[in-house]
């Protein structure tokens, strides 16, 4: 208590220390005036014995200190005295304040717009109570044809869940899309299927109306529906009154039982949960995500002990051996794709931090220098090295945190210009993205860091000189020191560049590449439009084949259209079936040689500008009633029949092939990009979709329209004809090939952009400050210069001086930053294409820009230096 008490007391002293000042020089002008009367008193003069008075009372300034101190606290005192002489010296040079606060304010504003973004995906915990209790759980295989997210088969989550003892809940869940109808125009939304304790996990239940019940995921009771407060506010106009009746999804109606909360769209912007009932089909194995909920005093390792005990128990199957058993905190669900790319972009903002601080220090160090004599005239007035050191530490905090409040404003606007740039849906928990106060905090945080960090040295510099040589010289001379200091930071600035500049390079050769590359089609004038029929509505494949044929009989006589076909997973979909297939032969497939596996209506290859290697398209006579027909890619033909004519050949796509099921091939085709140009190109075998028996293969798919002009004009008219086919349908998406294909390579060109803006950034900001650097050289040098001018020395032989300093700086900042990007661009090559992070060509050509712009950067104060007069530099000596 008495150390609180204390605190008050010296708060309160702090607070009233212009009244105690007051009293203080009240009372000491009233002892002096008693000693003065006693002088006078005793016969003195008036004007002696104000002096004598005085003089035996002693020196009035020393008291006034020693009072002072015993308020306390008088380092914040001192402090604010320092930040308004500090402000009076900045306001002296106006341009020395833009100048330094605009290059902070870029650097603090760029990071701590990243950190905006880094806090709302990284950082944010989910939205969900006592989110650190719940995770996934994952025996999952990381090898093979698909990439699976984090998960359990269904038959490894049945079994999970009658086993576990440490969870209080578990869930499985999937995501779909669905067609809704009856509501408005008929519409596609994303859709989550989930077990009934998926709320309970999440203890998150509806705003309205209740979640689903034990037992409702059992056929006939599992037509009901919760819907998300986005869907019910634009489909059905916020009315309470939807609870309990029924909408159409895919053609079943389903009852409203609950409406969720603002904001609740989990997983993948659901806007409908419908119940998930998992059961054990001997042909078919699913593996969905698995939440559980740990109990109150469970720790994860004692989770990831039980999985582990619980794999080891596991019958031997083929894909055992490449699962890992994991228990993973359940935002790396949402977070794991971007979290390098979001590192690494924080990573630049942070080398254009630096390079500011740099810069800054540099601009400082100049000042600092022309301040020796006033350093060492204060000097010789009594005051110490800290107390210098203080000072100027306290001007270049007012510079950095007034860049740091610029560097909000900045932040302000660029947090939704990231977003914005961003690929649509590439940056999850978009809606955790926010200026807000930690955002702030770091603002501070970092503002304060980066004033000391390009503050210190400077202050060091210009209080560490002898006072008399400073005195004499007039704060006019550069020692060694100076130079090298400055030097040494001109070179860190172009390494710093150096670096982000081989990233941002090796990340556009690698877009430039990627958009390059030959999808194996031609994607001009070409407009897609996908489909998904519910099985609901289209239960057969007859049904689906009779749609598919309108569809394509309608769109092919449109005005302007030179090819209608279809797909049922078109390229670059990243969508695709894949399987293994037999050979009539008995010839046995590589190991785990699959294949994709699309069916394709005629005129097909043709529509989509496919190479036709040998052989013949499909044809209207291949249909269910015809022998069995297939295309294979030219990829097939090298794996199985290299030197033999494929044609003619028979195979199987299925496992035990019955006489019936064997297949003639009848053409080879060019391989074409299935999953991505940046993906190699999957060997295929493509059946005529009417020879198709399997509704699921058929359900899905995307009719493509050659045209002979702009592509984007028959969107409309296939709507429309989509309509008069069947009214209940809506599209899934419509869109040029052209679109596609951009929307392929946007991530890269994202990050190319993004750090390519972080790289000219640099450039720029390394490029001023090596014409700073020189600038004040050659001001310091004017001296020097006049005198080798006086003795003989031409303008050609000063220009040469200059500018061979000028390139030992910049060659001594290219090869450590070459080295510096040597080590530091590899954490980059898991988004490369086709480029070595280590690529000569790249670091040759970025290493060649910044030595040219940095000398050119030079020139300017070398000509200046050529124009030095000798009489004018030398009189003054």
């Amino acid at each position: 208590m008495s150390k609180i008490s204390e605190i008050w007391r010296r708060v309160g002293m702090l607070v009233r220390r212009k009244k105690f000042a007051r009293e203080l020089e009240e009372e000491i002008r009233l002892h002096r005036d008693l000693k003065e009367k006693e002088f006078i008193v005793d016969g003195v003069d008036v004007s002696e014995a104000r002096y004598a008075a005085s003089r035996q009372f002693g020196n009035a300034m020393y008291l006034r200190e020693r009072g002072r101190e015993t308020w306390g606290w008088m380092w914040l005192e001192d402090f604010v005295q320092d930040l308004r002489f500090g402000a009076r010296m900045l306001g002296k040079h106006p341009g020395f304040t833009v100048v330094a606060v605009v290059t902070l304010a870029l650097g603090i504003g760029a990071n701590t717009a990243i950190f905006a973004v880094v806090n709302g995906v990284l950082l944010r915990s989910m939205p969900f109570p006592e989110p650190h209790r719940i995770f996934l759980i994952s025996f999952a295989s990381h090898h093979g044809p698909f990439q699976l997210p984090p998960g359990l088969s269904d038959r490894d989550y049945l079994e999970f869940r009658d086993s576990d003892q440490l969870f209080e809940h578990l869930a499985s869940f999937g995501t779909v899309r669905v067609n809704l109808t009856g509501a408005g125009d008929p519409i596609q939304i994303p859709a989550a299927i989930v077990t009934t304790e998926f709320f309970a996990t999440l203890r998150t239940n509806p705003e309205l109306g209740r979640a689903f019940l034990a037992g409702q995921d059992r056929p006939g009771q599992d037509d009901v529906v919760v819907l998300s407060d986005k869907l019910w506010k634009a489909r059905f106009g916020s009315d309470r009154g939807i609870l309990g009746k029924s909408i159409q999804l895919d053609g079943i109606g389903r009852t409203v039982i609950g409406i969720m909360a603002a904001g609740f769209e989990f997983p993948n912007n659901a806007e409908v949960w419908m119940p998930l009932g998992i059961r054990i089909d001997p042909r078919n194995s699913f593996t969905r995500p698995v939440i559980g909920r740990l109990k109150s005093g469970v720790s994860r390792q004692e989770a990831q002990a039980e999985l582990e005990t619980f794999a080891q128990r596991l019958p031997v199957r083929a894909d055992k051996n490449d699962a890992t058993a994991q228990i993973i905190p359940l935002k790396e669900l949402l977070v794991a794709n971007v979290r390098g790319s979001l590192l690494v972009f924080a990573a630049a903002v942070g080398f254009v931090l630096l390079i500011a601080c740099v810069n800054v220090a540099n601009l400082f160090l100049v000042r600092a220098a022309g301040r020796r004599q006033e350093m060492a005239v204060r000097s010789t007035l009594g005051a110490g090295r800290w107390r210098l050191v203080r000072q100027l530490l306290a001007e270049s905090l007012m510079v950095s945190f007034t860049g740091g409040a610029a560097g909000m404003l900045v932040a302000f606007w660029g947090v939704p210009a990231l977003v914005a740039l961003a690929p649509p849906g590439k940056i999850p928990r978009v809606e955790m993205i926010r200026v807000d106060g930690w955002v702030f905090a770091f603002t501070s945080a970092l503002a304060l860091i980066t004033g000391i960090a390009f503050g210190l040295v400077p202050a060091l510099q210009a209080t560490r000189r002898d006072v008399s040589e400073s005195l004499n010289q007039g704060g006019r001379s550069v020692t060694r020191r100076d130079e090298r200091v400055r030097s040494t930071l001109a070179i860190s600035e172009i390494a710093l560049a150096l670096i982000l500049l081989t990233g941002a390079g090796l990340l556009l050769k690698s877009f430039l590449r990627l958009r390059a590359v030959n999808p194996g089609f031609e994607p001009t004038n070409l407009m897609t439009m996908t489909v998904d029929l519910p099985d609901s509505t289209y239960q057969n494949a007859p049904e689906i084949q009779a749609f598919h044929t309108r569809i394509l009989r309608e769109l092919s006589r449109m005005p302007g259209v030179l090819a209608a076909a279809a797909v049922n997973w078109r390229p670059l979909s990243e969508f695709l079936t894949m399987g293994d297939f037999q050979v009539e032969s008995g010839q046995k497939l590589p190991p785990g040689y699959v294949v994709d596996k699309p069916c394709v209506s005629p005129g097909y290859f043709k529509a989509m500008g496919i190479r036709l290697m040998r052989g013949r398209e499909f044809a209207d006579a291949d249909n269910g009633t015809a022998p069995g027909v297939v295309i294979v890619s030219q990829s097939v033909v090298r794996s199985l029949w290299a030197g033999e004519d494929p044609l003619g050949k028979r195979i199987s796509t299925e496992d035990h092939p019955k006489p019936g099921d064997w297949l003639t091939v009848v053409g080879v085709v060019d391989d074409v990009k299935q999953q991505g140009l940046g993906k190699k190109s999957d060997p295929a075998i493509y059946q005529p979709y009417l020879q198709v028996r399997r509704p699921f293969f058929l359900s899905h798919m995307t009719f493509l329209l050659k045209t002979g002009s702009n592509a984007q004009g028959v969107a409309s008219a296939m709507r429309t004809v989509l309509r008069e086919v069947d009214r209940n349908q809506p599209v899934e998406s419509i869109a040029t090939m052209d679109s596609l294909i951009a929307t392929t390579t946007a991530e890269p060109k994202f990050q190319a952009r993004l750090l390519g803006a972080f790289a000219i950034m640099a450039l720029a900001l390394t490029t001023v400050g090596i014409y700073g650097v020189l600038a004040y050289s050659v001001a310091q040098r004017a001296r020097e210069i006049g005198v080798r001018v006086a003795l003989g020395a031409q303008k050609v032989d000063v220009l040469q001086m200059m500018l061979r300093g000028a390139l030992v700086l910049v060659c001594m900042g290219v090869i450590l930053g070459a080295a510096g990007a040597f080590a530091v661009t590899r954490v980059l090559e898991r988004f490369l294409f086709e480029v070595k992070p280590s690529d000569p060509a790249t670091f040759a050509l970025v290493g060649l820009m910044l030595a040219s712009v940095a000398l050119a950067a030079s020139c300017i104060p070398a000509r200046r230096a050529m124009k030095v007069d000798p009489m004018v530099a030398l009189r003054y000596e």
